[in-house]
């Protein structure tokens, strides 16, 4: 892997963001370890920048920003079998429980328990390097 240099941007609260190092993530079993290519800046992290809020969901504490975003795999974890390293791919920044009514018809984005990147309390990918659950991970073809 390509050193510590995992520059990452940092809301801190309303007009305060900051890029700061933070530690390159290790994945877990069902996860893998993306280097970002590219991650677009979504009306919902500007609204966050300028009000510190999105209705219930409040930054209360430093959160990644950013989820509209692809990567290339570079790690993956153990149970991991449907990418392997070199793979590109699309992030789906919405993760359902995988077991509720909704999540099982495919419909997980309207699960009540789903957790989206960059949405208090969760962080976001803005960052050189960044892990998510490899089953919301959609390998593209370049041609």
């Amino acid at each position: 892997m390509a050193g510590k240099d995992n520059l990452t941007a940092v809301l801190y609260g309303i007009e305060d963001m900051r890029l700061e190092q933070r530690p390159i993530p290790v994945p877990k079993d069902h996860q893998v370890l993306l280097k970002m290519e590219s991650v677009g800046i979504c009306g919902s992290d500007v609204h966050y920048l300028v009000s510190g809020r999105i209705g219930p969901f409040i930054v209360e504490k430093p959160m990644i920003i950013g989820h509209e975003a692809s990567g290339t795999v570079l790690q993956v974890g153990k149970n991991v079998t449907s990418l392997k390293p070199g793979d590109r791919v699309a992030i789906e920044p919405g993760v359902g429980c995988r077991t509720c009514s909704f999540c099982k018809e495919g419909d997980y984005h309207l699960c009540a328990d789903m957790i989206f990147c960059a949405t208090p309390p969760v962080d976001g990918n803005l960052s050189r390097y960044y892990v998510h659950d490899a089953d919301f991970c959609f390998k593209y073809d370049e041609s």
